[in-house]
């Protein structure tokens, strides 16, 4: 599956469907140059992996008793260090990012998720390894 985004629920964007159709056309280039015998040389990419899913702050009823700081807003993939501003409460007190390494948010405020009880997840960037690649002779 290719998920290419953010765009808003129940909407073609251009500019996103693009962006799909060139990366549908990579990996069907990659593939068929794969099963032409092309040798693929080693790389290194970085990636962002995954660490956990961070919930809006909540009262003891479980009600949201903050919203996303304007600054964390729209900076999906961005740095957040400690002491950044990450959330802003109902009564403007700034609720700062406290984690002891830089994180970097994605899916930052989606309306998909709040149900979820996700405000957004934190990935940490990382390289990934990968040798050369080649179709094995038959």
């Amino acid at each position: 599956g290719v998920e290419v985004g953010p765009q808003p629920q129940g909407v073609a964007r251009a500019d996103v469907l693009d962006k799909m159709r060139k990366i549908v056309k990579h990996g069907l280039d990659f593939v068929q140059l794969f099963n032409e015998g092309k040798e693929f040389p080693p790389c290194t990419i970085e990636v962002f992996k995954i660490m956990e899913k961070v919930d809006y702050p909540r009262n003891k009823n479980g009600e949201i008793i903050a919203i996303i700081h304007p600054k964390l807003q729209d900076q999906d993939w961005q740095p957040l260090k400690t002491g950044d501003p990450q959330f802003l409460t109902l009564d403007g007190e700034v609720i700062p990012y406290q984690g002891n390494c830089t994180v970097y948010p994605t899916f930052i405020n989606e309306a998909a998720y709040y149900e979820k009880k996700q405000a957004f997840v934190k990935t940490e960037k990382i390289k990934l390894t990968a040798k050369h690649l080649r179709l094995p002779a038959s």
